[in-house]
């Protein structure tokens, strides 16, 4: 006797995950927004502002309801450009803790700033094309 039932190896996200990570995206927007519109810098503001923060911490409680779905690749995207960003801005702050380092300091939060835009734009520009994040390769 064989059995019918198959196993999918990549199941297909539910369309309130695709929504929420929708959101997920907005709120870094907003927050890379806040950065653009008021004195703060870019990546202060994705780092340090609450809709971010609240980003982050849905994507962490809702990033098993994605395991195995094209959104896991979107969620850890945007975990990886939240801590990578507050990687750049402590190092950022020990290089402006030196006179000599403050001008390499500004450069980096400059392009740190940019990049998470980058980030966030190709991640959100793939999500609405329902196409999954690149992955990086294991270190071996």
């Amino acid at each position: 006797m064989t059995d019918s039932r198959t196993i999918d190896v990549n199941p297909l996200p539910s369309s309130g995950m695709v929504t929420l990570t929708h959101v997920i995206y907005a709120l870094h927007a907003f927050a890379l927004f806040t950065g653009v519109a008021t004195s703060a810098t870019i990546i202060g503001s994705f780092v340090s502002g609450l809709p971010s923060i609240v980003a982050v911490i849905i994507n962490y409680v809702k990033r098993d309801a994605v395991r195995g779905t094209w959104l896991d690749s979107h969620f850890r995207w945007q975990i990886r450009t939240f801590w990578f960003a507050l990687l750049w801005i402590v190092v950022s702050t020990l290089l402006a803790i030196t006179i000599i380092g403050i001008p390499f300091a500004f450069v980096m939060v400059g392009l740190a700033g940019l990049w998470v835009l980058y980030r966030i734009a190709r991640g959100w520009i793939n999500l609405s094309n329902r196409q999954a994040m690149p992955v990086p390769e294991p270190v071996a």
